[in-house]
């Protein structure tokens, strides 16, 4: 007994430094974010700071708030689509299999190994063409399409496990293709959706290449404006780690509320009896 409380013990003192170390980098940013300049220097790098400055904070928002917007317009749409149509794929290569479906996944599973600087060039000229360039609208399309292949996997294998006879038993009772997705399928799919709805939200919302590539000036997101906050001479440190903070937060907040619905969902299906 002795030592099983001496073990737990030190797992549970080893895991607690270990977190209080993987925090220390958020530590330092909320402290320079909330000092005054003059104090943001290496040697004062771990101190408090002497007076809770949060001039930084609305500094930082009155330059990001366009580009917080932007990002929104963004990855709302562009997670909803990106969603819905790899449920689709998802549902046509798991229930309604054809000649060469196998083929067909495949070929899209390729798509998520596709480096994103091999595409750029003909991706930009693409978007010039159909007048997409430099538009919200245009990196809405490219995420939806650079998201089709993960959304499809995700939903292919989540779909896997739902049992066929449900299928069959819809086709007896006269549903057609949409119509067993529609009331059998998608009320089956709240769960896949959330999982890949917080995939997507994060990577769209973290994602810089294409935005920094697509976008100029005010249609950027929040992640190219904060990379221009650091200014070109001066760096004011607590600006930027004020401004990291807030492009970070809503991410946070969808897995602080959304995160036990995550696991759920990537843990769905993968017992069964």
């Amino acid at each position: 007994m002795k030592w099983k409380w001496l073990g737990k013990t030190i797992l549970y003192t080893s895991l607690i430094a270990l977190s209080l170390f993987y925090l220390m980098p958020i530590y330092v940013m909320l402290i320079t974010s909330l000092k005054p300049m003059d104090e943001v220097t290496l040697e004062q790098m771990w101190q408090l700071p002497s007076v809770l400055d949060f001039s930084s904070y609305s500094y930082a928002f009155e330059r990001l708030a366009p580009n917080l917007l932007n990002t929104l317009y963004l990855v709302i749409p562009a997670t909803i689509l990106s969603g819905l149509l790899g449920s689709l794929n998802g549902y046509v290569l798991s229930k309604w299999k054809f000649k060469g479906s196998e083929v067909i996944f495949t070929l899209i599973l390729f798509g998520m190994f596709i480096p994103y600087q091999s595409i750029l060039i003909p991706m930009i000229q693409f978007l010039r063409e159909i007048n997409l360039y430099n538009t919200i609208l245009g990196l809405i399309f490219v995420h939806v399409v650079y998201g089709l292949p993960i959304t499809t996997l995700m939903f292919r294998n989540f779909y896997a496990n739902i049992p066929y006879e449900m299928i069959e038993s819809s086709q007896i009772d006269g549903a057609g293709f949409l119509k067993i997705y529609r009331h059998v399928i998608f009320p089956l799919s709240i769960t896949g959706f959330v999982v890949v709805g917080i995939w997507q939200f994060t990577n769209i919302w973290n994602e810089f290449l294409f935005a920094v590539s697509i976008t100029q000036s005010s249609q950027q997101p929040v992640m190219v404006a904060l990379q221009n906050l650091s200014g070109s001479q001066i760096v004011q440190w607590n600006v930027q780690m004020a401004g990291a903070l807030m492009a970070a937060l809503p991410t946070l907040l969808v897995y602080i509320f959304l995160g036990k619905y995550f696991v759920r969902g990537l843990l769905a299906g993968s017992v069964k009896g």
